[in-house]
Order: structure tokens, then sequence, then C-alpha cells
């Protein structure tokens, strides 16, 4: 089975385990959605979420985050941790959002990416899902996962999200790169992987095997 037919086969499979994608972060537009997946570094989304509705009680804006001082807002997002960073960046990208893009969140890579606290794998999880913008975000379980499945050597997450997009019709990132989260979380946890053998793992061989691929 080559790379090419292994990942048709996972995309059919994640299409049937998981149909329906919702963005794990809770957020109400492309600011909100901004934030929360800063805040999401090193940080599981349920913690995440559990912090912005006391975050955006006190500022779902740029203009009303630059009213907060950096103290406050480290304050409230202590429990997602590293705190004094990302404090200081959600103060200054709003300030720069205000400066330079009046107050909304720009839909370009260059621009978002050119934001304190904000990488390429935020901006392309921005772009993708606040605006649709066909990208393919690559976090740990997309990392992991699509090195044990055999589809990109795993030594970056850069060549990962270029064998990605190489393996994957382009129509379908946006919602391939969640179902992929999904499945991790689900099915193929991070923790004991030599123990864990998932199901896509497991049955690729028998898919292969009756399409009489090797």
């Amino acid at each position: 089975m080559t790379k090419k037919e292994k990942a048709q086969y996972i995309q059919t499979e994640l299409e049937r385990l998981f149909p329906e994608t919702p963005v794990p972060l809770d957020h109400s537009d492309p600011y909100t959605l901004l934030i929360a997946v800063l805040l999401s570094a090193q940080c599981t989304d349920e913690r995440v979420n559990k912090i912005t509705p006391h975050l955006f009680a006190k500022a779902n804006t740029p203009q009303e985050m630059v009213q907060l001082s950096i103290e406050e807002i480290k304050e409230i997002i202590r429990p997602c941790g590293l705190s004094p960073a990302k404090s200081k960046a959600i103060h200054r990208l709003s300030e720069l959002l205000l400066e330079h893009h009046m107050g909304s969140v720009p839909n370009a890579f260059e621009a978002l990416e050119a934001l304190p606290g904000v990488g390429h794998k935020t901006a392309s999880v921005v772009m993708s899902q606040a605006f649709g913008v066909p990208a393919f975000p690559v976090d740990t379980h997309i990392h992991r996962l699509l090195t044990r499945w055999g589809l990109t050597s795993g030594k970056s997450v850069v060549q990962t999200e270029r064998d990605a997009k190489a393996l994957f019709p382009k129509e379908a990132w946006n919602k391939l790169h969640l179902q992929i989260i999904f499945y991790g979380r689900a099915y193929s946890p991070a923790r004991n992987p030599k123990k864990n053998i998932d199901y896509i793992t497991q049955t690729v061989g028998t898919a292969a095997a009756k399409k009489g691929l090797k």
C-alpha cells in the first residue's frame, strides 16, 4: 500500500468515526479564537475553556483587552501556564491589532505570524477555523500519529505539515486536522504508545490485504 493509498484509507476511516468536527476551543469570533489558541500552548483545551470565560467576561475585544493591565491578564490566565509570557503577548498583540489592523484579526499568515505569541501553528488554526482558508495545523497529536502511521518521517513538524498537505486533498485539510486530533484523544493516547496499538494501525494492513495491496 502506497502512502497515498494509506492516506485515502485513513481519511475514509476518520470521516466515518468523526463526521462532525466542532472546534475544541470555545470562541465567538476570530479574536477570541486567536486568544484561546495562544493560551492552549502547553495547556489542554479543557483547561483553556475553563479560563477563557473569566477572561472574556472582562475583555473579549482588543479595545477592552488593552484596558486591562498585563498583571490582571496574568492573574486570570495563570492556570493555563506560561502566564508571564502569554499575558504580555495577549496585551501587546491587542495593541498591534488596534494600531495596524483597525482592531480586527488579519486573515493573512504573514500578518498573523508577525503578532507576538503567534507562531505558524496558531496562525494556521485561525486561518482555517476562523476564515476557512485551507491550512493543516500540526500539533503534537497530528505529528505523533502521522509519524506512527508511516505518512511522514517525523523529523520535524514542518516536514509533517508538508507531507500531510501532499497526501491529503486540500479541501479536506481544515476538517482532517481536527479529525486526527479527535482520533488521537479517543483511540491513540500519547501515554505508553507501545502498549496502545491504535485502531488504524491495526486495520490498515487488513484494508490493504482486502484490496490486494502490500
